[in-house]
């Protein structure tokens, strides 16, 4: 086919036309984020076209792909630019495009580091978003791995431009623990060109075809072929071991680029199991199934002990997610339909809820400027709107009934435990280990008396402390001096005023665009937990067809 629906692409090419034009602004900062946010809103838009444009009947009734688009582009070996989607891809466009005005809008203040320009920053998002699409969409193999490497350029400069003190040392570790992943991907892309040519008598890399030759390559090919990308979609995930590089990228990387990088960018590794590793190498995934499972169990259980344990409240939220990805693995890898499903939907829910926790702690940060998390304390006092959604972000990091994350880590053990009783009972270890660390590090920061030294340097930045009696000096001699800061405790020394309840002005709770940024995902976080139909309606018919291609029967009977 030549040409083809038009949206697909239109969708791909906006937000990397947005990023020039958005570039090209240079030092206008406040020009750069109106054109950077009008973009992000046409996009926004435009998916909201593309999400009517797709028929569930169609999917239901067969149609693998939809609003498809092709035209040649390299025909001597055999590759095409394709785009298409199914269910599972259109979930994802649908979160990208929610993100992105939300990273967008909190980023509105954020300082830069010396000599960075909010054009610069501005245009690598949504460069990110552009190249994030085409992954999700490409149906040609060798397309989607061109995208899948093109996608580390702007966030390696996010995180090495924009980050944190050790920015330039995540940055790379970032970048070659996913480029060593994409290149060892890349021999099994020839590889299956290879395969195509011995089996189809033709060399190709389109989807379809490779999917259709799958059955009759024998066992052994797919295992190797499946191992080259398993690695790379591993560390992209991350799963353990693979996940070394998380914890620094996510520690170091500026918020907004933290919120694309565990909301969007980690689930190219699960988006490409389901994509990738199941449909192409049916044999190989059943075979590997235990070593997946193990090693998806070990990433719940280690992750969330890890996240316990931690001090710093960026790499805390990585460790969550590294646990969170154990759960969408166990599931993608139990092979049934509600256990593929609710991993497709915690992918979703996986990038709404962790976004907002990681938005949270920006927030939290941006007034204290620590990301200790002994350095806070009884902040609910001060900022209680900061306070409850922060709470909200930690319940759905839990999966609490009644917010997103539930449903789908209820999908996902209900449809792993018939297969893989053993596993399921081990993973359900992490929903207690969730609960400690996330309520632990809310209990932390935000109840209890008005404590640490992240609050009390705020005091001190306060205008009106030169002229409060001498409070501000007297909190930092206590501070000094290794006196407890707590209310109450020895060597406090709080203004009277802040005792008072009456004068938080120097910690300030959240502003009008603060609201503005949280209120969407709050309302995401409600709606999906109580009525997530509409979007398992989506994913189901392409889950069904994935179990279909590996060649197994639902255990389950699939969802009602």
């Amino acid at each position: 086919m030549t040409g083809g629906n038009l949206l697909l692409l239109a969708l791909l090419i906006l937000p990397l036309v947005g990023s020039m034009v958005v570039a090209a602004l240079g030092a206008n900062a406040r020009q750069a984020k109106l054109v950077a946010f009008g973009f992000s809103i046409a996009s926004l838009a435009l998916t909201a076209v593309v999400w009517f444009a797709y028929s569930v009947a169609e999917a239901t009734a067969g149609a693998r792909f939809q609003l498809e688009f092709s035209v040649p582009w390299i025909p001597s070996f055999g590759t095409s630019f394709a785009l298409g989607i199914d269910g599972i891809a259109l979930v994802m466009l649908a979160l990208i495009a929610v993100l992105v005005p939300i990273v967008l809008g909190f980023s509105w203040e954020e300082k830069l580091p010396e000599g960075r320009t909010v054009a610069g920053f501005y245009a690598l998002v949504l460069s990110m978003q552009g190249l994030l699409v085409g992954v999700f969409v490409a149906t040609d193999v060798f397309l989607f791995y061109v995208f899948f490497e093109a996608m580390l350029v702007p966030m390696y400069f996010m995180i090495g431009r924009f980050g944190g003190p050790r920015r330039q040392y995540a940055a790379m570790k970032f970048f070659l623990y996913s480029l060593l992943g994409g290149l060892i991907m890349l021999a099994s892309v020839i590889g299956l060109f290879v395969v195509s040519e011995e089996q189809l008598g033709q060399g190709t890399f389109t989807w379809v075809d490779l999917q259709r030759m799958a059955a009759g390559v024998d066992e052994s090919t797919q295992i190797w072929l499946f191992l080259g990308f398993f690695v790379a979609f591993a560390i992209k995930a991350p799963l353990v071991p693979f996940h070394t590089w998380l914890p620094d990228a996510g520690a170091e990387a500026p918020v907004g680029a933290g919120v694309l990088l565990v909301g969007v960018l980690d689930k190219v590794g699960t988006f490409g199991f389901l994509r990738y590793c199941l449909p192409l190498f049916p044999l190989a995934s059943q075979r590997l199934a235990p070593l997946v499972l193990t090693l998806a169990v070990i990433g719940i259980l280690y992750g969330a002990l890890l996240a316990v344990g931690q001090t710093d409240l960026k790499r805390f939220v990585s460790y969550t997610s590294i646990a969170h990805f154990g759960f969408i693995a166990l599931g993608i890898f139990s092979f049934s339909v509600p256990a593929l499903t609710g991993a497709a939907l915690y992918m979703v829910n996986h990038g709404i809820s962790t976004g907002m926790l990681f938005i949270m702690v920006g927030l939290l940060i941006a007034r204290g400027g620590s990301r200790l998390i002994e350095d806070y304390g009884g902040v609910s006092t001060l900022a209680p709107l900061l306070a409850g959604s922060f709470l909200i972000a930690s319940l759905a990091s839990l999966a609490l009934p009644g917010t997103n994350s539930f449903v789908s880590e209820f999908l996902v053990l209900v449809g792993s435990y018939p297969r893989q009783p053993v596993f399921t009972i081990l993973g359900t270890v992490g929903i207690i280990l969730a609960a400690l660390y996330a309520l632990w590090v809310y209990q932390q920061t935000m109840q209890g008396p008005v404590r640490g030294a992240a609050v009390f340097a705020a005091l001190e930045r306060r205008p009106q402390a030169a002229s409060a009696g001498g409070s501000t000096s007297m909190v930092s001699s206590a501070a000094s001096a290794g006196g407890s800061t707590s209310a109450g405790g020895p060597g406090t020394m709080l203004d009277p005023a802040v005792e008072a309840g009456r004068d938080t002005s120097w910690f300030p709770d959240l502003g009008r665009r603060e609201i503005a940024v949280v209120t969407p995902l709050i309302v995401l976080i409600v709606v999906l937990g109580f009525f997530p139909g509409p979007v398992l309606d989506v994913i189901t018919p392409s889950v069904t067809a994935t179990l279909n291609e590996v060649g197994l029967a639902d255990p389950v009977g699939g969802l009602q």
